[in-house]
Protein backbone atom coordinates (compact mmCIF):
# COMPACT_ATOMS: atom_id res chain seq x y z
CA UNK A 1 0.00 0.00 0.00
CA UNK A 2 1.32 3.43 -0.80
CA UNK A 3 1.95 5.36 2.40
CA UNK A 4 -0.33 8.35 2.03
CA UNK A 5 -1.45 8.18 5.64
CA UNK A 6 -0.82 10.59 8.47
CA UNK A 7 0.12 10.12 12.10
CA UNK A 8 -2.84 9.44 14.37
CA UNK A 9 -3.34 12.57 16.49
CA UNK A 10 -7.15 12.57 16.64
CA UNK A 11 -7.29 12.51 20.44
CA UNK A 12 -4.07 14.41 21.14
CA UNK A 13 -5.73 17.63 22.33
CA UNK A 14 -8.24 17.98 25.18
CA UNK A 15 -11.84 17.79 23.99
CA UNK A 16 -14.76 19.36 25.84
CA UNK A 17 -16.91 16.47 24.66
CA UNK A 18 -15.52 13.25 23.25
CA UNK A 19 -17.73 12.11 20.37
CA UNK A 20 -18.51 8.47 19.64
CA UNK A 21 -15.81 6.87 17.53
CA UNK A 22 -16.64 6.55 13.84
CA UNK A 23 -14.70 5.53 10.73
CA UNK A 24 -14.89 8.94 9.08
CA UNK A 25 -12.46 10.80 6.82
CA UNK A 26 -10.22 11.80 9.74
CA UNK A 27 -9.81 8.17 10.77
CA UNK A 28 -9.24 7.02 7.19
CA UNK A 29 -6.42 9.55 6.78
CA UNK A 30 -4.46 8.13 9.72
CA UNK A 31 -5.83 4.57 9.84
CA UNK A 32 -2.61 2.66 8.94
CA UNK A 33 -0.73 4.49 11.68
CA UNK A 34 -3.62 4.05 14.13
CA UNK A 35 -3.78 0.31 13.56
CA UNK A 36 0.00 -0.14 13.71
CA UNK A 37 0.24 1.63 17.06
CA UNK A 38 -3.07 0.47 18.56
CA UNK A 39 -3.58 -3.21 17.69
CA UNK A 40 -0.95 -5.59 19.09
CA UNK A 41 -0.08 -8.32 16.62
CA UNK A 42 -1.98 -6.85 13.66
CA UNK A 43 0.99 -7.30 11.34
CA UNK A 44 1.43 -10.92 12.39
CA UNK A 45 -2.24 -11.66 11.74
CA UNK A 46 -2.01 -10.15 8.25
CA UNK A 47 1.17 -12.06 7.58
CA UNK A 48 -0.48 -15.39 8.35
CA UNK A 49 -3.57 -14.87 6.17
CA UNK A 50 -1.90 -15.93 2.94
CA UNK A 51 -0.32 -18.96 4.63
CA UNK A 52 -3.71 -20.01 5.96
CA UNK A 53 -5.21 -19.44 2.51
CA UNK A 54 -2.54 -21.59 0.89
CA UNK A 55 -3.52 -24.45 3.18
CA UNK A 56 -7.30 -24.08 3.23
CA UNK A 57 -8.51 -22.03 0.25
CA UNK A 58 -9.61 -23.91 -2.85
CA UNK A 59 -7.85 -22.53 -5.94
CA UNK A 60 -10.02 -19.90 -7.59
CA UNK A 61 -12.45 -19.67 -4.67
CA UNK A 62 -14.13 -16.52 -3.46
CA UNK A 63 -12.95 -14.64 -0.35
CA UNK A 64 -14.97 -12.18 1.72
CA UNK A 65 -13.23 -9.56 3.86
CA UNK A 66 -15.94 -8.09 6.09
CA UNK A 67 -15.22 -4.72 7.60
CA UNK A 68 -12.30 -4.53 5.20
CA UNK A 69 -11.38 -0.91 6.05
CA UNK A 70 -8.52 0.03 3.68
CA UNK A 71 -8.13 -3.51 2.35
CA UNK A 72 -4.99 -4.62 4.21
CA UNK A 73 -6.14 -8.25 4.32
CA UNK A 74 -6.82 -8.23 0.59
CA UNK A 75 -3.39 -6.77 -0.10
CA UNK A 76 -1.80 -9.47 2.05
CA UNK A 77 -3.51 -12.15 -0.03
CA UNK A 78 -2.73 -10.48 -3.35
CA UNK A 79 0.89 -10.07 -2.38
CA UNK A 80 1.34 -13.81 -1.91
CA UNK A 81 -1.21 -15.49 -4.21
CA UNK A 82 -1.47 -15.44 -7.99
CA UNK A 83 -4.29 -13.51 -9.67
CA UNK A 84 -6.12 -16.74 -10.54
CA UNK A 85 -5.86 -18.15 -6.99
CA UNK A 86 -8.86 -16.29 -5.56
CA UNK A 87 -11.57 -13.68 -6.09
CA UNK A 88 -11.92 -11.06 -3.37
CA UNK A 89 -14.82 -8.97 -2.12
CA UNK A 90 -14.16 -6.43 0.60
CA UNK A 91 -17.17 -4.98 2.37
CA UNK A 92 -17.28 -1.89 4.57
CA UNK A 93 -19.95 0.50 5.79
CA UNK A 94 -17.68 3.57 5.64
CA UNK A 95 -17.81 5.37 2.26
CA UNK A 96 -14.39 6.89 2.91
CA UNK A 97 -12.85 3.48 3.62
CA UNK A 98 -14.45 1.95 0.52
CA UNK A 99 -13.25 4.73 -1.78
CA UNK A 100 -9.67 4.49 -0.52
CA UNK A 101 -9.62 0.67 -0.65
CA UNK A 102 -10.81 0.66 -4.27
CA UNK A 103 -8.10 3.12 -5.25
CA UNK A 104 -5.45 1.12 -3.42
CA UNK A 105 -6.38 -2.14 -5.12
CA UNK A 106 -6.32 -0.48 -8.54
CA UNK A 107 -2.85 0.85 -7.86
CA UNK A 108 -1.28 -2.09 -6.04
CA UNK A 109 -2.79 -5.25 -7.54
CA UNK A 110 -4.64 -4.41 -10.78
CA UNK A 111 -4.34 -7.96 -12.14
CA UNK A 112 -6.19 -9.51 -9.20
CA UNK A 113 -10.00 -9.74 -9.07
CA UNK A 114 -10.56 -7.34 -6.18
CA UNK A 115 -13.84 -5.54 -5.59
CA UNK A 116 -15.10 -3.50 -2.64
CA UNK A 117 -18.74 -2.94 -1.71
CA UNK A 118 -20.24 -0.32 0.57
CA UNK A 119 -22.78 -2.34 2.54
CA UNK A 120 -24.02 -3.45 5.94
CA UNK A 121 -22.61 -6.95 6.47
CA UNK A 122 -25.74 -7.91 8.41
CA UNK A 123 -27.89 -7.37 5.30
CA UNK A 124 -25.58 -8.59 2.53
CA UNK A 125 -26.59 -11.51 0.30
CA UNK A 126 -23.57 -13.80 0.55
CA UNK A 127 -22.21 -15.84 -2.33
CA UNK A 128 -20.59 -19.25 -1.74
CA UNK A 129 -17.05 -18.66 -0.49
CA UNK A 130 -13.90 -20.55 0.36
CA UNK A 131 -12.70 -18.16 3.07
CA UNK A 132 -14.25 -15.36 5.11
CA UNK A 133 -12.15 -12.83 7.03
CA UNK A 134 -13.75 -10.94 9.91
CA UNK A 135 -10.91 -8.89 11.37
CA UNK A 136 -11.89 -6.65 14.30
CA UNK A 137 -15.40 -6.14 12.94
CA UNK A 138 -17.80 -8.32 14.93
CA UNK A 139 -16.96 -6.31 18.06
CA UNK A 140 -18.58 -3.22 16.55
CA UNK A 141 -21.94 -4.93 15.96
CA UNK A 142 -24.66 -4.95 18.61
CA UNK A 143 -24.28 -8.15 20.62
CA UNK A 144 -27.78 -9.24 19.58
CA UNK A 145 -26.75 -9.24 15.88
CA UNK A 146 -23.55 -11.29 16.16
CA UNK A 147 -24.95 -14.81 16.28
CA UNK A 148 -27.25 -14.29 13.30
CA UNK A 149 -24.37 -12.95 11.20
CA UNK A 150 -22.08 -15.86 12.06
CA UNK A 151 -24.83 -18.34 11.17
CA UNK A 152 -25.22 -16.69 7.75
CA UNK A 153 -21.46 -16.82 7.20
CA UNK A 154 -21.37 -20.50 8.09
CA UNK A 155 -24.11 -21.13 5.52
CA UNK A 156 -22.16 -19.21 2.84
CA UNK A 157 -18.91 -21.10 3.35
CA UNK A 158 -18.14 -24.09 1.16
CA UNK A 159 -17.35 -27.43 2.83
CA UNK A 160 -13.69 -27.53 3.82
CA UNK A 161 -13.39 -23.76 4.11
CA UNK A 162 -12.51 -21.49 7.02
CA UNK A 163 -13.55 -18.33 8.84
CA UNK A 164 -10.89 -16.08 10.37
CA UNK A 165 -12.27 -14.08 13.30
CA UNK A 166 -9.99 -11.51 14.96
CA UNK A 167 -11.27 -9.53 17.92
CA UNK A 168 -10.36 -7.44 20.91
CA UNK A 169 -11.38 -9.57 23.89
CA UNK A 170 -12.21 -9.21 27.56
CA UNK A 171 -11.24 -11.61 30.36
CA UNK A 172 -13.93 -13.09 32.57
CA UNK A 173 -11.55 -12.81 35.53
CA UNK A 174 -11.51 -9.15 36.59
CA UNK A 175 -7.89 -9.24 37.81
CA UNK A 176 -6.63 -10.87 34.62
CA UNK A 177 -8.63 -8.42 32.55
CA UNK A 178 -7.26 -5.43 34.48
CA UNK A 179 -3.70 -6.70 33.96
CA UNK A 180 -4.18 -7.11 30.21
CA UNK A 181 -5.78 -3.67 29.89
CA UNK A 182 -2.95 -2.06 31.85
CA UNK A 183 -0.31 -3.77 29.71
CA UNK A 184 -2.24 -2.75 26.58
CA UNK A 185 -2.08 0.86 27.71
CA UNK A 186 1.67 0.38 28.28
CA UNK A 187 1.87 -0.93 24.70
CA UNK A 188 0.17 2.22 23.42
CA UNK A 189 2.40 4.48 25.50
CA UNK A 190 5.44 2.71 24.11
CA UNK A 191 4.09 3.49 20.63
CA UNK A 192 3.85 7.19 21.34
CA UNK A 193 0.31 7.69 22.63
CA UNK A 194 -0.15 10.00 25.62
CA UNK A 195 -2.35 9.26 28.62
CA UNK A 196 -4.76 11.91 27.32
CA UNK A 197 -5.04 10.16 23.94
CA UNK A 198 -5.53 6.77 25.58
CA UNK A 199 -8.24 8.09 27.89
CA UNK A 200 -10.15 10.06 25.25
CA UNK A 201 -10.13 7.22 22.73
CA UNK A 202 -11.33 4.80 25.40
CA UNK A 203 -14.23 7.16 26.08
CA UNK A 204 -14.99 7.47 22.35
CA UNK A 205 -15.14 3.68 21.99
CA UNK A 206 -17.34 3.10 25.03
CA UNK A 207 -20.53 1.29 23.93
CA UNK A 208 -19.22 1.36 20.33
CA UNK A 209 -16.70 -1.47 20.64
CA UNK A 210 -18.12 -4.09 23.01
CA UNK A 211 -15.79 -7.12 23.29
CA UNK A 212 -16.62 -10.75 24.07
CA UNK A 213 -14.56 -13.22 26.06
CA UNK A 214 -12.66 -15.85 24.09
CA UNK A 215 -14.99 -18.52 25.47
CA UNK A 216 -17.99 -16.51 24.28
CA UNK A 217 -16.51 -16.19 20.78
CA UNK A 218 -15.93 -19.93 20.54
CA UNK A 219 -19.47 -20.45 21.83
CA UNK A 220 -20.87 -18.16 19.14
CA UNK A 221 -18.97 -20.07 16.45
CA UNK A 222 -20.23 -23.41 17.72
CA UNK A 223 -23.80 -22.12 17.86
CA UNK A 224 -23.44 -20.87 14.27
CA UNK A 225 -22.66 -24.41 13.14
CA UNK A 226 -18.87 -24.63 13.15
CA UNK A 227 -17.87 -28.03 14.57
CA UNK A 228 -14.36 -26.86 15.44
CA UNK A 229 -12.62 -23.58 16.22
CA UNK A 230 -9.34 -22.68 17.82
CA UNK A 231 -7.48 -19.60 18.99
CA UNK A 232 -4.39 -19.55 16.79
CA UNK A 233 -3.03 -16.16 17.93
CA UNK A 234 -3.23 -13.98 21.02
CA UNK A 235 -1.36 -10.85 22.07
CA UNK A 236 -2.59 -9.28 25.32
CA UNK A 237 -6.34 -8.71 24.89
CA UNK A 238 -6.33 -9.18 21.11
CA UNK A 239 -6.87 -12.60 19.54
CA UNK A 240 -7.51 -14.33 16.24
CA UNK A 241 -9.57 -17.49 15.86
CA UNK A 242 -10.00 -19.92 13.00
CA UNK A 243 -13.25 -21.85 12.54
CA UNK A 244 -13.49 -24.84 10.23
CA UNK A 245 -16.45 -25.90 8.11
CA UNK A 246 -15.57 -29.52 7.60
CA UNK A 247 -16.74 -31.56 4.69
Amino acid sequence: MSDASYRDAIFSTPLDRVARFSFDEKVVACFPDMIRRSVPGYGQILGMLSLIAQRHLRHGAHVYDLGCSLGASGLALAGALSPDAFRYTGVDLSPAMVAQARQTFQQECPEHAMQVEEADIRKLEYAPSGMIILNFTLQFLPAADRDALLARLFAALEPGSVLILSEKTVDADERDNAWRVERYHDFKRANGYSDLEISQKRTALENVLVPDTLDALHGRLKQAGFPRSMTWFQYLNFASLIAFKEG
